[in-house]
């Protein structure tokens, strides 16, 4: 057994040392395997940070009521009558109180709006949010950056800290059209990297005021009373309300938004990667196959003097899972270099613009390097067993 294990180091030695010979081939072979783990962590990465963002917004002790039925701020629609119940409610709703007794609700509607952006000069659409004064106090982990939070009543917006960097007019002071009117910039907030930062804040009512969307609510965020608050809090809608309404946990719908676009990125990523392997796979196979014919002599020579088949393909296929390994490294440290905390945008769940950060992660790329070295294993497959099988007579006549 070690005498076959000498036999193919011995000839892994031999092999290597022939790359030179074959430098622009072999060189070819990494890059290619390289290129399919890049791009392979580019998807990856854009998926985990985009669920990175949006379950970071999320808090276990908020929760969003939607009516109508839906889990979506697009079509929820919450009656006037089961929102003044609510407030008025004096017994047990699960829905924790203020100093002064009073429910921490925070009534809310998004409207998407054009902004210019700064880099390219392209309308983007944001997500311009109305709220009550309760509802920057329902953002667990987000926190003003700079200025003050906008007056109720008032034509002025706060604005996630993402937004100010990427787009022109956003700074504290300015003034910026938003729909028909121009509203004044009080503050920035940060939300570390979470949705939030990427959504305009403002009162509900001069919202509602200058979009004409007067009365409209879609959606109502309340501070839970306890890990039993929204068991009450469901209880209490279901038997108050004569229209579906719909409460669950803030977590609970950031992850339910993350997995469905997250999915989305993931179903392209993989098809294209898996395609771009299998074309690799038939560059390690070329790569190998010429590998062994300009080896030829030489694997006849020492398998003549005795070296055994097993170190004849050992050899081969062993140089053909370096070189991916060598293009799998290569592949895996330059997206972490080039993708890693990557600025990043889409649409989401509401046709608004949300930014986030690419998250090159060490499960991710090991994901990636499974398929890179899969590469190399079964494109130098074939080639090995082409090895075993050189017919050694004519290998050295042929070289005489």
């Amino acid at each position: 057994m070690s005498s076959q294990f000498k036999q193919t180091f011995v000839m892994i030695r031999a092999n290597l040392g022939s790359l030179p010979r074959r430098a622009w081939i072999s060189l070819s072979m990494v890059l290619s395997v390289a290129l399919v783990v890049s791009v392979l962590i580019g998807f990856l990465s854009m998926a985990k940070g985009f669920e990175t963002a949006l379950a970071s917004a999320g808090s276990a002790s908020v929760a969003i009521i939607f009516g109508g039925g839906t889990n979506q701020e697009i079509g929820s629609d919450i009656p006037p009558e089961m929102i003044r119940n609510l407030k008025a409610s004096k017994g047990d709703t699960g829905i924790a109180r203020d100093a002064n007794g009073d429910l921490i609700v925070s009534r809310e509607t998004l409207v998407p709006v054009d902004v210019r952006r700064l880099a390219d000069g392209a309308d983007q659409a944001l997500a311009l949010r109305g709220m009550d004064p309760a509802g920057p106090s329902l953002r667990d982990g987000a926190a003003l950056s700079g200025g003050r939070l906008f007056a109720p009543g008032s034509r002025e917006i706060v604005v996630g800290k993402r937004i100010a960097s990427e787009f022109a007019g956003f700074d504290i002071g300015d003034k910026v059209r938003l729909g028909p009117l121009d509203w004044t910039v009080a503050g920035h907030f940060a939300a570390g990297g979470s949705a939030f930062e990427s959504e305009i804040w403002a009162d509900m009512e001069a919202v509602q005021s200058a979009f004409d969307r007067q009365g409209q609510v879609q959606t109502v965020r309340v501070r839970l009373d306890g890990p039993a608050g929204l068991k009450t809090l469901q209880a209490v809608l279901a038997a108050s309300s004569g229209t579906p309404i719909v409460a669950m946990p803030e977590v609970d719908f950031y992850v339910s938004q993350s997995e469905r676009i997250s999915s989305l990125i993931r179903l392209f990523g993989w098809p294209i990667a898996l395609l771009m392997a299998i074309g690799a796979t038939a560059g390690a196979l070329n790569t190998m196959m010429s590998s062994v014919s300009d080896r030829s002599v030489e694997i006849a020579t020492v398998r003549t003097l005795g070296f055994s088949r097993f170190a004849a393909f050992s050899a081969t296929w062993v140089e053909a899972m370096l070189m991916s390994l060598v293009g799998t490294c290569t592949g895996a440290i330059a997206s972490w270099l080039v993708f890693n905390g990557w600025q990043a945008s889409t649409l989401g769940a509401n046709n608004t613009q949300m930014a986030f950060q690419l998250s090159v992660t060490t499960d991710l790329m090991l994901q990636a390097s499974l398929l890179g070295l899969a590469i190399g294993i079964v494109g130098g497959a074939l080639p090995a067993f082409a090895a075993t099988r050189l017919p050694l007579a004519s290998a050295l006549r042929n070289s005489g």
